[in-house]
């Protein structure tokens, strides 16, 4: 008995959080068939493109920055004991657009964005104003969560786009202030060394985070729990579910892309 107590509790907990990503999978599936069918709500798109894409940018530009900066800062350290200093602008541009510019910049909005929306539509529900969409014959699905997904897979890659720009900047103001490499120098093997997939890879997984934001928040937000301790659950769950998910589906992608 004392030996199966902790296999049974194991067992429980593997099963309830298998149930759990079932009901998010299909939450997800069901946004997703409502995606190009109408109605659609172009006034809601507009407004969550303005507060997903652009008000995140300044928080996303900052973080790219500082990260370019260090991450320059880093690989000179570390290239210096094989004689190798001059990988760093092409070796910090690589690792901007292909991993770091990607998952920073998507954490940051998960942060962000993921705890407003499911905030908003928690306190929604809290309130009953879904419970009024319903009895006004508005989609609930079609009116909070389709407008809001299809911003976030939109607006995330440019953030991502903007971010990779400006840590690039970032490791080039520290290299040529800090370490002593030539500007024209430094631009010119970050830009040969560059290829398309790296910049194109680091924007498809833009797009798969904008989607996971929403979806985890939209999801945490409707199934939020009554009163404001409900609606504080539902927010701390959406920022930790979409952080570890796109933790996880940035290794997933990485496999994918650059396996070969």
């Amino acid at each position: 008995m004392g030996i199966l107590a902790p296999l049974g509790a194991l067992g429980r907990v593997t099963l309830g959080g298998l149930a759990a990503i079932g009901r998010v999978a299909l939450f997800a599936a069901e946004a997703v068939s409502h995606l190009f069918r109408p109605p659609f709500y172009g006034r809601e798109f507009l407004i969550a493109c303005l507060q997903i894409g652009w008000l995140s940018l300044p928080v996303v530009g900052l973080t790219a920055l500082f990260t370019g900066a260090a991450l320059a800062l880093q690989i000179y350290a570390g290239g210096a004991r094989f004689s190798a200093e001059a990988v760093v602008p092409s070796i910090t541009a690589i690792g901007m657009v292909r991993e770091l510019g990607p998952v920073l910049g998507g954490l940051m909005v998960a942060a962000r964005v993921a705890s407003s929306i499911a905030a908003e539509i928690g306190t929604m529900k809290v309130t009953e104003q879904i419970d009024a969409l319903v009895t006004l014959s508005t989609n609930p699905m079609k009116y909070l969560t389709v407008p809001r997904i299809l911003a976030a897979t939109a607006s995330v890659p440019l953030l991502v786009g903007v971010g990779d720009i400006i840590g690039i900047m970032g490791g080039w103001m520290v290299g040529t202030g800090r370490l002593g490499f030539n500007s024209a120098t430094y631009l010119k093997n970050t830009w040969d060394y560059l290829e398309f997939w790296d910049v194109g890879s680091g924007l498809v997984k833009g797009a798969a985070f904008g989607f996971i934001v929403a979806i985890m928040g939209c999801y945490f937000g409707m199934n939020s729990g009554r009163g404001a301790q409900g609606v504080g659950r539902a927010t701390k769950s959406a920022v930790v579910a979409a952080s570890v998910a796109i933790l996880a589906a940035n290794y997933l992608l990485t496999e994918v892309f650059f396996s070969a």
